[in-house]
């Protein structure tokens, strides 16, 4: 008999209607791959709110199980590519999407989506991280690469209170620089300068000034998390030679900037993607995520729910109401 286990499955029983519960599956219910996995943990996305309430921009075809991120122990794998008993991370590709995801105890998935746990990490840390950890981390990395040094003046982190805006702030504050951290919800300030950041300041101060072509310089980078007039607004304001690199849509998925910005001040714009990243550098991100970049603070920044738990998070997520980063239990 196939292996039974606990799942959130979303049902479609009619149109724009759907169904969250939790389901006993087994495995012969999970797609083709090479690799099995049991799922220790995984962590709530906005991704996943938008595919457990049937948005079709995430997910069309249901009965689905969410979960776009997932940390386990492999159960076995046709090709070699790993052993069983290894710890493995599986985030981005089509998990949780289109493919059964990190919401159930089991995935199957092709082990080229999988890379082995670093050293430095537990599989419980890796989730508290989760792709926005590594959207995170690409972002700081890019403004390093980018040739800002902690020296300049402050990196901005838009959207701060996010899963993907609060562990920017944290990393850019290890790795020395400082962090102005803008937000909606300045009841937070005690908790973002617990993470690192040197000043905190209300999102409509990024916007002050914005209507016009080009704002006083401020900033040396950007980790922008928003989108639209705040990514705008950010760019016509960071100094000469300056990176902004942009992850989030939440405030519009339209820019409207014109050009000054990168031809006067030579500002750079770099895009963030964490689905579609080559392996080698996902493994070097997760590597500095385990090690130089490593977050001290990440249990004050997760609430821990089991499965059972999820309905109200993902609830509370697309009303914008959580205020920490949700990890997935799924050792029960």
């Amino acid at each position: 008999m196939s292996e039974q286990f606990k799942a959130l499955l979303v049902e479609q029983p009619e149109k724009r209607v759907f169904n969250r519960s939790i389901v006993t599956r087994t495995l012969d219910d999970l797609p083709a791959g090479e690799l099995v996995v049991r799922v220790h943990y995984s962590s709530l996305n906005f991704k996943d709110a938008l595919s457990a309430t049937g948005n079709p921009g995430v997910t069309r075809n249901f009965p689905h199980t969410p979960g776009i991120d997932a940390a386990g122990e492999v159960v076995s794998c046709s090709d070699g590519s790993f052993q069983p008993g290894d710890a493995v991370i599986v985030t981005s590709y089509d998990l949780g999407m289109e493919t059964d995801g990190g919401f159930g105890q089991y995935i199957r998935v092709p082990s080229k989506w999988a890379l082995a746990l670093p050293e430095g990490l537990s599989l419980k840390e890796s989730m508290m991280l989760g792709t926005a950890g590594l959207t995170a981390a690409l972002s700081v990395q890019e403004v390093i690469l980018g040739g800002v040094n902690p020296e300049d003046a402050p990196v901005l982190v838009t959207g701060a209170t996010g899963g993907v805006g609060s562990l920017a702030v944290a990393m850019l504050a290890k790795a020395g620089y400082a962090v102005t951290a803008a937000t909606g919800k300045l009841s937070e300030t005690d908790y973002l300068k617990g993470l690192g950041a040197t000043e905190v300041i209300e999102r409509a101060q990024v916007l002050a000034g914005s209507e016009r072509p080009m704002m006083k310089t401020l900033w040396a980078g950007v980790v922008d998390c928003v989108g639209g007039d705040t990514l705008a607004a950010a760019l016509k304001s960071t100094k000469y030679d300056g990176v902004v690199t942009c992850c989030g849509l939440v405030g519009s998925p339209e820019l409207n900037v014109n050009v000054f910005p990168f031809i006067l001040r030579g500002v750079r714009l770099i895009g963030i993607d964490s689905v579609e990243m080559a392996m080698d550098k996902r493994l070097a991100v997760w590597q500095r995520m385990a090690s130089e970049w490593k977050i001290d603070t990440l249990e004050e920044m997760v609430d821990e729910v089991g499965l059972e738990g999820l309905e109200e998070k993902v609830q509370g997520m697309l009303k914008g109401q959580l205020k920490r980063k949700v990890l997935v239990n799924l050792q029960d």
